[in-house]
């Protein structure tokens, strides 16, 4: 599995992952075409940092602005195999610190974050384009240090 830079050609690949991750989450609203998720995907990525890992197949990409992950999701055969943790940690690598949000009703990415060294820092009722309920998760590299063996 290849870790390497993403970049526009990468957003239908990476758009694919999303909209399945939507269409298997009974929860979430599908609001958007799968055109427009592969807009949106590549707006992120070249916007960003942007990473995806790939076999040739894209199985996980991952999108960092400054300090704000804006992205990162794993092929559902893929998952549970570390490719988020590795997405993750080179979200990390050179940040001091990291945000980002998730849904409250995504309990297993809440818990994937904690696993990570996150914190759980606001929570809203539905501020979002979807008015779902989230939970931002704060990260920081000394208090990763301070937790370390």
């Amino acid at each position: 599995m290849i870790l390497r830079p993403a970049s526009p050609e990468d957003a239908p690949g990476c758009a694919k992952i999303l909209s399945d991750w939507i269409a298997e989450t009974p929860w979430f609203p599908d609001l958007h075409s799968r055109a427009e998720d592969v807009v949106f995907v590549q707006s992120k990525i070249e916007g960003a940092e942007a990473f995806v890992l790939a076999d040739p197949a894209i199985k996980g990409f991952v999108v960092r602005d400054g300090d704000y992950v804006a992205c990162l999701y794993v092929a559902g055969p893929a998952r549970g195999q570390g490719l988020g943790t590795r997405l993750l940690d080179r979200a990390k690598a050179g940040a001091g610190a990291l945000r980002l949000w998730t849904f409250q009703a995504n309990w297993r990415a809440q818990a994937f974050y904690r696993r990570q060294g996150f914190s759980e820092g606001r929570r809203t009722d539905g501020d979002n384009e979807e008015g779902l309920p989230d939970v931002e998760f704060l990260w920081t590299r000394k208090a990763q240090e301070r937790t370390a063996p």
